[in-house]
């Protein structure tokens, strides 16, 4: 006979206990079966799970035990995200060893799992703060490093003094830390970067082979990739003895640079502060700066601010003196840090130009029409004819590509080159 009511206590109880004497959600290699890989997130080992980890574990659950009783041999296995500074942060807040703290919320938090009758496989439970897992983090990291992959350079990142930790863009609240509520900075650190430069190729041609996802998501690791083939140059800084290089994906523009803008974190910047009559002013403007988000500099909505430096460059082909501004706009992890302007074709630099009356000159014209400056109100952004650019006048901008490619290496003044967007893994 049946019972009226559902008792889940008792159960749900009684068959998890007999799922874990028998290990039914063990799985071993069988190649009579065909292979399925279910794996959700790992948790951090907070304490305790809540309704978003409900959700998705059991979202999780069901296409595992969906694909088992299909025929496959599913594994299904859990973990726990448990190295970093949260937990050092959590056990001294607790006033216990992080060890202790992070133990014993993976045993909490695996209790609760086993209670939700979840079908994994604990024969593979992976725990990344204990050696059997980090090792091969190690191994792996000790490979790229070995082979040229792995780089140690600066890189700005969102600061905590009071955490004493880095935060993720998503992590700082209106300029403040999602966890203790004080103000965020912008700081230089040392840190390790993988070459995916090297990859970048090999990347975007393997999304050919992943037909199922959705288009919108390959795009998204497109430009996640960011790969673009462009030229880096030097301008020579005579007053500070020291070259200024720039990263270009439009070398037919070159002849249109009127300013160069830094960010605040360029190494360059502090040089030009040091003795500047502007000092005071340019490092309050270059703090302000630092404390504003990555995304926020980046948006297009966002307004372009910037300060004239009082320094200025040599332009390598022209000798033209070209001036150096700190702005808000740049970001020193992309290219190298610099940004050379051409107020006459890219929107952008014509409003940063107009704004600050910085010079402008027209190297393209259209091949149907002539255009004239002062009769412009954007950026022409077409392609056209060389003008005002010597002897690459007359050439197509698409021809001057390669051909001021062609000089600047022949100069000596820089070479072609391959960046992406991500320089991390």
């Amino acid at each position: 006979m049946m019972e009226e009511k559902y008792a889940p206590h008792a159960i749900e109880k009684k068959w998890q206990q007999y799922w874990e004497e028998h290990d039914t959600f063990k799985r071993e290699i069988d190649t009579a079966k065909p292979k399925s890989y279910v794996l959700e997130m790992f948790p951090y080992p907070s304490g305790n799970l809540h309704m978003g980890h409900v959700r998705n574990y059991s979202i999780g659950d069901v296409v595992a035990r969906f694909r088992t009783m299909r025929g496959f041999n599913v594994l299904h296995p859990m973990g726990f995200d448990s190295f970093g500074m949260p937990a050092e942060n959590a056990a001294i807040e607790h006033g216990i060893p992080p060890k202790k703290w992070t133990l014993e919320n993976i045993e909490n938090m695996t209790r609760q799992l086993k209670q939700l009758g979840l079908s994994y496989d604990w024969n593979r439970e992976a725990i990344t703060c204990k050696p059997d897992y980090y090792k091969w983090t190690e191994w792996f990291f000790e490979l790229f490093y070995k082979r040229g992959l792995a780089v140690k350079k600066n890189s700005s990142v969102n600061w905590c003094d009071h955490c004493n930790t880095v935060l993720a863009n998503e992590q700082v609240e209106d300029g403040k830390c999602w966890r203790c509520k004080h103000e965020v900075h912008k700081k230089q650190l040392s840190q390790w970067f993988f070459k995916i430069t090297d990859y970048a190729d090999e990347l975007l041609k393997d999304l050919e082979k992943i037909p199922g996802w959705p288009e919108r998501v390959k795009v998204m690791q497109e430009n996640w990739i960011g790969r673009s083939e462009g030229l880096e140059f030097s301008f020579d800084v005579p007053a500070l003895n020291e070259k200024l290089p720039v990263y270009t994906t439009r070398p037919d523009t070159i002849q249109g640079v009127t300013f160069v803008v830094v960010p605040p974190e360029h190494p360059i910047v502090e040089k030009m502060l040091q003795g500047n009559p502007r000092e005071a002013e340019l490092r309050e403007f270059c703090d302000k700066v630092r404390n504003t988000s990555d995304i926020e500099r980046t948006s297009s909505t966002s307004e372009k601010l910037g300060m004239y430096t009082g320094f200025d460059c040599v332009h390598p082909l022209t000798g033209h003196k070209v001036q150096i501004w700190i702005t808000n706009y740049v970001l020193f992890d992309y290219g190298t840090g610099a940004v050379m302007g051409v107020p006459t074709h890219d929107s952008r630099d014509w409003q940063f130009a107009t704004k600050y009356d910085i010079p402008k000159i027209l190297v393209i014209q259209p091949k149907d029409k002539e255009l004239k400056l002062e009769d412009m109100t954007d950026a022409y952004e077409e392609d056209g004819i060389m003008v005002n650019s010597g002897k690459f006048d007359g050439m197509t901008n698409i021809e001057a590509m390669s051909a001021v490619s062609d000089e600047i290496e022949r100069i000596g003044a820089g070479k072609r080159t391959l960046t992406t967007a991500s320089a991390t893994g």
